[in-house]
């Protein structure tokens, strides 16, 4: 299962995530060789890691390419289910131990951490099983397909003491994390009001190639093949997006899906055409803002672009990040008299690969965590009952 379906994840993924490869590069190149050594929590203090991939299609090149980079990071082993993914994987790594399941690894377990790189329907028993036997788990996400396997294994993990982290990867957007501390720091006074979308274009343009003809965009817009849409594909990404850089939690949702007519019988071959291709959410904040948050794969123009703004009682931030490069455009102090936005520079972040090892190494977990993404799993949940019994819902 983890190789026929990622063959799909991987090629999707890739270029899904391409927008973020060339910031990454660059931050790691700063930020390369900064690790000192780190306070030290209870049963830690590990100066070196052993560090398992599981699952080595998709995005498993990137974790094994940006782990390795991480000074103290030794990348032990790789699983796979197709021996000969897993041994290719391996080779083009320098891992030097390759196994066929997560049991056979577990068997050996000459391991500190798993970097979880399976399809998302595997995640829950793959992280289950590691945190079981005593391995930090960072998660490719969504955490898992509901909220009740994401919240059994955010228990499992804090009643282990172990670290767990979700690889939101738009949190390595150093603009993001700047908009964040400037809103949570009180510069643009209560929020009141934000806006968030994730707008990308690939059932209008074959940039990415044609998702007519090739199985690796036609299951995302199937739901027998695994597919929730866009909700399931890139709703944990906006929201994450939204909820981080305004510092505020989602406490009531209203969510519209929409599933566009795409072919004759909304059918391509073995495909039924019934995954939602846009949504729209209207949110209540903890604070009593208000909040849109929406997405679609019909963004004419937009290949991967993802905007945040966020507007309070005494100034404002906007976010925006796309494949050539991230802004942060702020109204602060006496500019929100005169409506003047100012372009801010910001320095590179960690990046989540960093962080991970970082919690580690100090016995401190970081975010993202399986909390956190258990959280934005139960809006996810809800979104899609909204949406049927056309109703808003809270999430507490």
């Amino acid at each position: 299962m983890v190789a026929s379906h990622a063959e799909h994840f991987a090629a999707t993924q890739k270029v899904l995530d391409l927008a973020l490869v060339a910031d990454l590069d660059r931050k790691e190149r700063v930020l390369r060789g900064q690790w000192i050594t780190p306070r030290v929590g209870p049963g830690q203090g590990m100066t070196s890691m052993r560090l398992l991939i599981l699952g080595t299609g998709g995005m498993a090149a990137q974790h094994a390419k940006h782990f390795a980079a991480i000074e103290g990071v030794k990348l032990v082993g790789g699983v796979d289910v197709d021996p000969n993914r897993v041994e290719a994987f391996n080779n083009a790594h320098g891992i030097e131990r390759g196994f066929g399941s997560l049991d056979a690894a577990l068997a050996w377990g000459e391991f500190d951490a798993v970097a979880n790189v399976t399809p998302d329907s595997i995640h829950h028993p793959t992280s289950i099983a590691a945190l079981k036997a005593g391995k930090h788990v960072f998660c490719e996400k969504p955490l898992a397909t509901d909220y009740a396997k994401a919240l059994e294994m955010t228990e499992t993990a804090e009643r282990a003491g172990l670290v767990n982290m979700v690889n939101l990867t738009y949190r390595n957007v150093a603009e993001l994390q700047k908009a964040r501390e400037i809103v949570t720091s009180g510069q643009i006074g209560a929020v009141k009001h934000v806006e968030a979308s994730y707008l990308q274009s690939w059932l209008v343009s074959k940039a990415w190639g044609d998702w007519r003809t090739e199985s690796q965009w036609l299951w995302r817009l199937s739901k027998k093949h695994g597919s929730n849409g866009t909700l399931g594909d890139i709703g944990i990404h906006i929201l994450d997006f939204a909820s981080y850089g305004s510092g505020r939690e989602i406490e009531h949702v209203f969510c519209r899906l929409k599933t566009f007519d795409k072919a004759e019988g909304n059918k391509i071959g073995e495909y039924e055409l019934d995954a939602n291709d846009s949504f729209t959410m209207a949110v209540d904040f903890d604070n009593g803002a208000l909040g849109v948050i929406h997405a679609t794969r019909w963004a004419t123009g937009h290949f991967n672009e993802l905007r945040l703004r966020v507007y309070g009682e005494k100034g404002g931030v906007e976010v925006q990040h796309r494949h050539t490069g991230s802004q942060l455009r702020v109204c602060l102090g006496e500019d929100a008299e005169t409506g003047t936005w100012k372009e801010m520079e910001v320095e590179p972040v960690p990046t989540n690969y960093q962080r991970f090892v970082e919690a580690i190494r100090t016995g401190k977990n970081l975010e993202p965590s399986f909390r956190h993404a258990a959280n934005l799993q139960k809006v996810l949940d809800l979104a899609t009952v909204t949406d049927r019994e056309r109703r808003e819902m809270p999430t507490h």
